[in-house]
């Protein structure tokens, strides 16, 4: 590896650096170098603006017959980025800086141009002093109140600090921290008073509307109960009187009803013709004892049987009624209050 990396040449005994010819090259030539804009200009020709930092590939030559303590100056050749004009600056190392010199104008050298004021009144003022003693006793004055001023201003902020170092910023923050946290808990405690009260109202409306509620139930019911009672299909069979048991609304429609029915069929639970269509079988010891006291009583006795007869054969047709008229009467009722 070390034959690769050898830095050093062979030079035979008979070497003669003199016999080198040397090349004969122009003082003014050029080389071609890679630099940056050192400062923002606009071009003359098209006006546009280039800024500092921007690359260029520059031409440089150095400037014959100008010297500064020895020090050559450097011209380099630029084109501008739009419409390819030729822009020339040089060096300027008596400013470190560098000097326009054709083709554009520098831009924002406010700076520069301060410094250039702030040198020529100091030049002014060296020769007023030169020239003239008392103004030398004037300005040395007004440079003594400058400087007592400043350090009042600069005893000041120094009291100032102290003051500020004193202050006990962590305390403060501690008593901010405090104050904030009460506050957030007294906040908590209200909206958690205010919640409590909305869910009490709450609670009462529903309380006042489930009793208003319940009192409703209890009137329906108690009004169904009632209808219950009165509405029954089977009161026109089973009652004399249906007006007396039947409200006053209905109690007209039901009597018509009634009324037809007794046209009709007849009337049940009373003595009529129904009554008479049934006779009951009698033994015949019954027959033989009867017999004597029909010869002797007559028509009366007649008549007395008859209702006996009927009194006897009651129950039974009575039964059979229930059992089969009042269903019909209950059916057809029914069908009838369907149907209103």
């Amino acid at each position: 590896m070390s034959e690769r990396k050898v830095l050093n040449k062979y030079y035979p005994p008979d070497f003669d650096p003199s016999k080198i010819p040397k090349l004969k090259l122009p003082k003014d030539r050029q080389y071609v170098v890679r630099l940056m804009a050192p400062f923002n200009m606009r071009c003359k020709t098209c006006g546009e603006y280039i800024y500092k930092g921007k690359k260029f590939n520059a031409r440089k030559e150095t400037v014959q017959n100008e010297l500064y303590m020895g020090l050559p100056i450097f011209r380099f050749y630029i084109k501008c980025t739009r419409c390819l004009a030729e822009i020339t600056f040089k060096t300027d190392p008596e400013n470190t800086d560098y000097a326009m010199e054709h083709g554009a104008t520098r831009n924002f050298q406010a700076e520069k141009l301060l410094e250039e004021e702030e040198k020529r009144v100091q030049l002014e003022r060296e020769e007023e002093e030169l020239n003239n003693p008392m103004k030398v006793l004037e300005n040395r004055t007004k440079d003594s109140k400058m400087e007592m001023e400043v350090l009042e201003n600069l005893q000041e902020l120094k009291e100032l600090n102290q003051r500020q170092a004193k202050v006990d910023f962590e305390g403060m923050i501690e008593q901010y921290r405090e104050l904030e946290k009460r506050e957030k808990e007294r906040i908590k405690e209200e909206d958690e008073r205010e919640t409590k009260e909305m869910l009490e109202r709450a609670l009462v409306k529903r309380l006042r509307d489930s009793d208003s509620d319940s009192e409703k139930e209890e009137e329906c019911s108690s009004s169904q109960s009632k209808m219950s009672k009165t509405d029954k299909p089977t009161d026109i069979l089973t009652t004399d009187k249906p007006a007396e048991a039947q409200g006053a609304s209905s109690g007209g429609v039901k009597r018509t009803k009634v009324e037809s029915w007794e046209r009709s069929v007849g009337t049940l639970g009373v003595r009529g013709t129904l009554g008479s269509l049934v006779v009951r079988k009698r033994s015949a010891v019954a027959v033989n004892k009867s017999a004597p006291e029909e010869a002797t009583a007559g028509p009366t006795s007649q008549t007395d049987l008859k209702t006996s007869t009927s009194d006897a054969s009651k129950p039974s047709a009575t039964q059979n009624g229930s059992s089969s008229l009042s269903l019909l009467g209950a059916y057809s009722d029914s069908d009838s209050d369907d149907s209103e």
